[in-house]
């Protein structure tokens, strides 16, 4: 019994030191990837492909980006041509983060009024009424004009040649088959996504050749309108905005509009043609020593920067990797720093007065920390009020004391949501549950890019929207966003985000730079909607405060809380429940529940996180992409 009762602590001791010291060399899934000139890390292999023979042509990392950008958008891996695009870029010349604000917009007639009057609380998930205006190809034509030295010939040569035919893979044929009873209320979708209609299987199979004749076109088109320029003695620079011209004032624009019209959708030709990129200043913070930047409260980047804020006055180390006094402290400062994301933030072109510098200032971090319950989950967490943190009177006190962490009339459906309230259909002709549906909606979307090269260049991409099931605007083969559903129709949903033609909706993408000494030190990103900055803050904290490498911290697990209101569906949230992985030991499950959470589990507890770490001692890069996807990077 004595020798028993000594093994068992044992075991438990060596058990604590592993949480306590996880980076002890631990073997990691996939290999490391090690690179002295340049990497390219994108979601799919073949988009790693496209990116890696920019390099190859003498681009940059700009170029690399955005030819895995055409690519992935061309594959279908959860985003399309007519969805948006977010990035960070480092400027080695400027020596600073530039912001690339790529999300479309709500069109004519998106009113609240006009949602509400179809018996919408929120736009819909699917359809030609959930669409924004397309923001994807105006990024990407932007980023290279601006930071590329490549044609954007030579840039779309790959997304062309694959729009023309390539081997598709199980992932996406998967998801056309199993969202193809929703794909046949498009006639330009069905055209696209299911070769085979009348068969059992309509959609494509895994390593058939799924050919797109009209997205192929319009690729065309676009390096028609640069080559026409050049011909006229425009600069590379003027004939990429000549092809950005065709696309949002051309005869694409005119198709586009022409099919999404003809589907039941608002959007104009005027919609489309005042549609403009942004570049802007993001926002950022700084947790021991390291600046972390993100783009501006029109998404949810700054929930990452405020949850450092309240992190950095706690010794994380000190509570072990993972323990459950860890997992609480950023259980409970990602709640407080959602909540306030949930109230506060919206298009910042649309409002005035939003209290970000309240928001992201150290006192606020300060004091929302203080506000954490040491013994138990706070399930009823609430914005905090961070306008007398830059000396203002809260002038939404009367909202926020009303707030909760469900949505007001949380799963009520007013007269005509039945139709999105119905759980989708499996392939098999089953149903989900409304908790798988939920699940599905809170990670819906997205995909990530990194790139980084000798020079200095460093970018950071998180590309989305127009995912199967999408509508298809008539002949272009381009797939509209359906973005709009994060928007809310009425303030008492959040006061920043209601809907108006012309507005940006409140997304869940958000890539991420992190500078040490004024220099690049880290780029990263991951897939999952409203889990994004969750994953995103956990890897930072993994590298930063546990010394993980980048593929280690990118395969290591971590929670997701469901505390915050979705971005998705019926906005719902789950106060209090908590995903973790099954590796948890059971002492840290015990004291985790006993402190209020409800727990569930599985093996991988992310979405797919890829990020590249430069390292200034040996000047190379490391790249890394976890198992949790089909996430791919090259490097040399």
């Amino acid at each position: 019994m004595r020798r028993r009762s000594i093994a068992i602590l044992f075991a438990t001791l060596a058990t604590l030191v592993a949480i306590a010291n996880p980076a002890s060399a631990q073997k990691t899934n996939k290999p490391p990837l090690h690179g002295r000139h340049w990497m390219a890390i994108t979601g799919k292999p073949l988009a790693a492909t496209a990116g890696s023979m920019m390099f190859t042509k003498g681009g940059n990392a700009i170029d690399a980006a955005c030819a895995m950008l055409a690519a992935v958008t061309t594959m279908w891996d959860v985003l399309s041509w007519g969805g948006e695009t977010q990035a960070l870029i480092y400027h080695p010349g400027l020596k600073k983060v530039i912001g690339i604000n790529a999300l479309g917009v709500a069109p004519t007639g998106a009113t609240a009024e006009f949602y509400r009057g179809k018996g919408y609380r929120y736009p819909p998930e699917f359809g030609p009424l959930a669409a924004v205006t397309p923001g994807t190809p105006g990024g990407l034509m932007t980023m290279l004009a601006e930071y590329g030295r490549l044609s954007l010939k030579e840039v779309l040569a790959p997304a062309i040649e694959m729009a023309d035919g390539y081997a598709i893979e199980a992932q996406t044929a998967n998801l056309i088959e199993t969202n193809k009873k929703k794909i046949k209320e498009w006639k330009y979708s069905t055209a696209v996504y299911l070769p085979h209609l009348g068969e059992k299987r309509e959609a494509p199979e895994a390593g058939e050749v799924f050919v797109q004749k009209d997205l192929a076109v319009t690729l065309r088109k676009l390096v028609d309108a640069e080559q026409a320029a050049l011909k006229a003695g425009k600069s590379r620079k003027d004939a990429i905005y000549a092809a950005y011209a065709r696309f949002y004032t051309g005869d694409i624009a005119q198709e586009l509009v022409r099919g999404v019209r003809e589907e039941g959708g608002l959007f104009t030709m005027q919609d489309l043609a005042n549609w403009k990129v942004k570049i802007e200043e993001p926002l950022t913070t700084t947790y021991k020593g390291v600046d972390v930047f993100k783009l501006q409260q029109w998404q949810q980047g700054p929930a990452l920067l405020q949850a450092l804020n309240i992190l950095e006055n706690a010794d994380l180390k000190a509570m072990g990797y993972n323990s459950a006094r860890y997992l609480h402290t950023v259980y409970q400062a990602m709640s407080m720093s959602f909540a306030d994301r949930d109230f506060y933030y919206g298009d910042p072109a649309f409002v005035q007065g939003q209290p970000m510098k309240g928001l992201l200032s150290k006192e606020y971090g300060k004091a929302r920390y203080a506000q954490i319950d040491w013994s138990r989950n706070d399930a009823g967490i609430k914005p905090g009020d961070p306008y007398p943190f830059e000396g203002r009177t809260n002038p939404l006190k009367a909202q926020l004391d009303a707030w909760t962490v469900l949505p007001a009339a949380a799963n009520m459906p007013r007269s005509g949501q039945q139709d999105r309230l119905t759980p989708p259909e499996t392939a098999d002709g089953g149903r989900q549950t409304s908790d798988e549906a939920f699940k599905q909606a809170f990670y819906a979307g997205t995909t990530s890019i990194q790139a980084a090269d000798e020079e200095g260049w460093v970018i950071s991409v998180t590309p989305s929207g127009g995912w199967p099931p999408a509508v298809i605007a008539g002949h272009t083969g381009v797939g509209l966003s359906q973005r709009a559903q994060s928007f809310v129709t009425d303030a008492i949903d959040g006061p920043f985000n209601v809907i108006e033609p012309g507005k940006r909706p409140r997304v869940t993408l958000t890539p991420t730079l992190a500078l040490k000494d004024g220099a690049p030190y880290l780029a990263f990103s991951v897939q999952g909607g409203d889990s994004q900055d969750q994953n995103l803050l956990q890897f930072l904290l993994n590298v930063v405060e546990f010394n993980m490498t980048p593929q280690e911290a990118v395969e290591a697990p971590n929670i997701n809380s469901f505390q915050m209101r979705s971005s998705f569906g019926q906005h719902e949230s789950r106060p209090g429940r908590m995903l973790a992985a099954e590796s948890l030991p059971f002492y840290v499950r015990r004291d985790l529940q006993r402190m209020g959470y409800t727990l569930e589990f599985e093996e991988r507890t992310s979405g797919p996180i890829t990020a590249i770490l430069l390292d200034r001692k040996h000047k190379t890069l490391w790249g890394a992409a976890s198992n949790h996807g089909e996430d791919y990077g090259i490097g040399w």
